[in-house]
C-alpha cells in the first residue's frame, strides 16, 4: 500500500500492529511505530492500546509503559493491557501502583479481576487479594472462581467452602477448584464428593481427580477415574497429556505392565507425541515394571530425544543393574554433546554402585567436577559413598565422608553402616552405628544393623541389649513391602515386620 501510494489511515496501522504482536514481531512492529508517529496518528487512544499490546506481547513491557505514559487521553483498556502485562510477568506490585492510579470511573471487572488474579499467583498474596474481593463494587463467575482458587492455593478450604455456597452459579471451574484443592490437602474423599455431584465434569477436573488419587497413594482408584473417562460409560471425554502422565504414573507405581501396554497402544493410536514428558513417563514405566527392553525400544524410538528422556534411560538401566550399559549411554550422551544435569549423574553414579562398577563411578564424579563444571550435591557424594562400601572399601568410603564438603545426613551414614555390617568391620561400624542412634533415638533401622553386626560376632549379650532398648522405646522394624502382577492381578507382600 504504501509503495504503491495508496492512502493509509488507523485501521490500517491497527491490523498490521495486532499480526505483529500475534506473531511477535518486535522489530517490525517497531517500524510500524515509527511509522505511526510520521503519519502523525500519534495520537489515536486505539492505536496507542494496539501498540501497548505490541509491546507486552514481545516480552518488552517497559516499552509497552513508556508509551502508556506519553498518552494523553487514556481509556479503561489501555489501563487494563498496562496491568495484566504487568501481573503476566509477575510484576504484582507495579501492576497495583497502576491499579490505584487508576481513576474510579475506569475501573470495571476485568481491572479488578487481573488484580486478583496476580496476587494469586503470588506468594503470600492471599490477604491482598482478599481484601481485593471484599472491596470489589461487582463481582462475576470469574471473580468468585478466582478468590476460590486462591483459598485452595493456600490450603484454606474452609473459606473456599464458604465462598462456594455462596456462589449463585458455579461452572465447572468452580467445582474442579474444590476437588483439586481438597486433593491437594490429602481430603481425597471429600474431593470425591465434589467430583460425583459435579453435574458436569471435563478433563480438567478428571485430571485433578486422578492426581489426588496418585498423590495418596491410591492409584488403582486414579486408573479406575481413566478407564472411565475413556469408557464413555459415566465421563465420555477424551484424554489429555495430564491426564496420560497422572495414569502412567499410576501404572508405574503399581507395576502393572499390562494396563501400561495398553496405555501406550492408546497414545499410538491417538497420536500423542513421545518427544517431551510423555516419552519420559512411558520409558520409566516400562523399566520400573520389569521390561527393560520396552523401555529401550521405546527411548529409541524417540525422534528428538532431550535430557529428561536419557536421565529416564539411564536410570532404568540403574534399576535392572546394567550398570555397563548405563555408562555406555552416559557416554554416548559425551559423544553427542548432550549436555548432561546433575540427575544424569545421580543416575550414572548408582548404575555403578549397583554393578560394582568403582573405577567408572569415579571417572564419572571427576566428569561432573572437572569437564561439566557441576558442583556435587549430597546425593552424588552418597552415590560415591555407596559405590566404594558395596564394593568393600569402608575405610576409604568413611574417609571420603570425613572430607566432604557438605554434612552427610542420616542417608550417608546408614549407608557406611550397612557397609560395616554387611563387611564385618566392628571397629568402624559400633561408634557409627551409636552416632546414628543418637542422631535419632527413634529410627530402628540404626538399632536394627547395630545387632546384626553384634549377632556377626556372636556378642549375644549385646543383641539383647539392643533388643531391649527397641522394645522399651517401642521400635519396630519396617516391615518389607514387594508388588508383583500375576495374570493381571497386583499382588502385595509384606515381609520382616516383628
Amino acid at each position: 500500500m504504501l509503495v504503491r501510494g495508496i492512502l493509509v489511515d488507523a485501521y490500517s496501522f491497527s491490523l498490521v500492529l495486532k499480526s505483529c504482536s500475534r506473531l511477535k514481531l518486535l522489530n517490525k512492529g517497531m517500524q510500524i511505530h515509527g511509522l505511526i508517529s510520521k503519519f502523525d496518528f500519534g495520537s489515536d487512544v486505539f492505536l496507542r492500546n494496539c501498540l501497548i499490546c505490541l509491546y507486552i506481547r514481545c516480552g518488552v513491557v517497559q516499552f509497552g509503559r513508556q508509551v502508556f505514559d506519553r498518552m494523553r487521553e487514556k481509556d479503561s483498556f489501555s489501563y487494563n493491557l498496562m496491568i495484566d502485562g504487568y501481573v503476566k510477568r509477575g510484576m504484582v506490585s507495579l501492576a497495583r501502583e497502576l491499579f490505584d492510579a487508576m481513576p474510579l470511573e475506569m475501573k470495571n471487572l476485568v481491572s479488578w479481576n487481573t488484580m486478583i488474579s496476580g496476587y494469586v499467583k503470588l506468594d503470600g498474596g492471599f490477604e491482598c487479594a482478599k481484601d481485593l474481593f471484599n472491596e470489589m463494587p461487582e463481582r462475576d463467575l470469574v471473580s468468585w472462581n478466582l478468590m476460590i482458587d486462591c483459598c485452595a492455593k493456600n490450603g484454606k478450604m474452609g473459606l473456599a467452602q464458604l465462598l462456594f455456597d455462596r456462589m449463585s452459579e458455579r461452572d465447572v471451574v468452580s467445582w474442579a477448584t474444590m476437588v483439586d484443592g481438597h486433593a491437594k490437602m490429602g481430603n481425597i474423599d471429600v474431593a470425591r464428593g465434589f467430583f460425583d455431584a459435579m453435574p458436569q465434569r471435563d478433563v480438567i477436573s478428571c485430571n485433578a481427580m486422578m492426581a489426588g488419587y496418585v498423590n495418596n497413594g491410591r492409584y488403582q482408584e486414579a486408573l479406575k477415574v481413566f478407564h472411565d473417562m475413556i469408557s464413555g460409560s459415566r465421563f465420555d471425554l477424551a484424554p489429555d497429556t495430564v491426564s496420560l502422565l497422572s495414569v502412567l504414573s499410576a501404572i508405574t507405581q503399581l507395576g502393572c505392565i499390562h494396563e501400561g501396554i495398553a496405555i501406550h497402544s492408546y497414545m499410538q493410536a491417538h497420536g500423542f507425541s513421545t518427544s517431551g514428558n510423555l516419552g519420559v513417563a512411558l520409558v520409566d514405566m516400562y523399566a520400573k515394571c520389569g521390561s527393560i527392553e520396552q523401555a529401550m525400544h521405546v527411548f529409541e524410538g524417540i525422534p528428538e530425544k532431550n535430557i529428561d528422556h536419557w536421565n529416564a534411560m539411564i536410570g532404568g538401566l540403574a534399576i535392572h543393574g546394567l550398570g555397563d550399559l548405563a555408562f555406555e549411554l552416559f557416554m554416548e550422551m559425551e559423544r553427542r554433546s548432550i549436555k548432561p544435569d546433575d540427575i544424569t549423574f545421580i543416575a550414572v553414579l548408582h548404575a555403578c554402585g549397583h554393578s560394582g562398577m568403582v573405577k567408572e563411578g569415579l571417572v564419572c564424579f571427576e566428569i561432573m567436577r572437572r569437564f561439566h563444571k557441576i558442583v556435587p550435591k549430597l546425593q552424588h557424594y552418597g552415590c560415591i559413598v555407596d559405590i566404594l562400601s558395596r564394593a568393600g572399601y569402608v575405610q576409604v568410603a568413611a574417609k571420603f565422608v570425613k572430607e566432604m564438603p557438605i554434612k552427610p545426613n542420616h542417608v550417608v551414614w546408614r549407608t557406611l553402616l550397612s557397609a560395616c555390617t554387611n563387611h564385618e568391620n566392628l571397629i568402624l561400624g559400633e561408634p557409627l552405628a551409636k552416632h546414628l542412634i543418637e542422631m535419632d533415638s527413634y529410627d530402628s533401622s540404626s538399632y536394627i544393623l547395630l545387632s546384626n553386626m553384634y549377632a556377626q560376632f556372636g556378642l549375644w549379650d549385646h543383641v539383647r541389649r539392643v533388643r531391649t532398648i527397641m522394645k522399651e522405646r517401642d521400635l519396630n522394624k519396617i516391615p518389607g513391602c514387594s508388588l508383583i502382577e500375576l495374570e493381571g492381578t497386583v499382588l502385595e507382600f509384606f515381609v520382616g515386620s516383628t
